[in-house]
């Protein structure tokens, strides 16, 4: 266990980092779960993992790429910056 506390910023990278495992598994589950209900078996899962992969790649990419940057994200809202 760390001596201290992360810092928000560091906490923050963490939880984006989990948010793109639960990107790359959910369209998996959705296609499982079709697959199930509509006999599809095995396309919309195999359509899961792809969607799932390739987006949760590409955004795990544009994570790591912000984080060695060091630049902060900017704002979602759509005021002024």
């Amino acid at each position: 266990m760390p001596a201290q506390k992360p810092s928000p910023r560091e906490l923050g990278f963490y939880v984006a980092l989990s948010q793109v495992g639960f990107e790359m598994v959910a369209p998996l589950a959705i296609g499982a779960v079709l697959d199930y209900y509509f006999g599809w078996t095995p396309w919309a899962t195999v359509i899961g993992f792809v969607i799932g992969f390739v987006g949760g790649f590409v955004h795990l990419l544009a994570i790591l790429k912000r984080h060695e940057s060091g630049r902060p994200r900017p704002p979602s809202h759509g005021g002024p910056q």
